[in-house]
């Protein structure tokens, strides 16, 4: 896999808000909805993944249905140049699900979900023992409004 600066123009832009909206569309449905053929938007698609400006397919499920567990925001301080190693290590915990840079007091916020307090302890363990994050804060999320 390349990681390649992705210049997007506006097929771009359009196809990664369809996917975002179904990421399991037919080639042939996006292709209707953009008005070109399967062929082109196999080949963008194909450049998209293989640029790393599109990093996977998914699905997006409620927050209400499905197992209820605990549900977090985590905000993350990390230490001098050790950014790129903490995000490495973040990347790997199951229970982490979205990680962005931020600007601010916090350099990273996760978002983390875990089946029980038990389990969600566990997982804060992990994150809080990573080399190089030196301070966080969490806040369990209560309800969706």
């Amino acid at each position: 896999m390349r990681f390649d600066m992705h210049i997007y123009d506006d097929l771009d832009r359009q196809l990664i808000a369809h996917l975002r909206a179904d990421g399991r569309a037919p080639v042939s449905k996006l292709a209707t909805l953009l008005g070109v053929s399967r062929a082109t938007v196999q080949a963008r698609m194909d450049r998209l993944l293989d640029s790393g400006a599109v990093l996977g397919f998914t699905i997006r499920a409620r927050e209400d249905s499905g197992p209820q567990g605990v549900r977090a925001i985590m905000m993350i301080e990390v230490s001098g140049q050790s950014t790129t190693q903490v995000i490495r290590s973040l990347r790997g915990i199951p229970a982490l699900h979205q990680l962005h840079s931020t600007n601010g007091n916090w350099d990273l916020v996760a978002q983390l979900s875990a089946e029980s307090l038990a389990d969600f302890d566990r997982v804060l363990r992990e994150v809080r023992s990573i080399p190089g994050i030196t301070n966080s804060e969490t806040s369990i999320l209560l309800s969706s409004v």
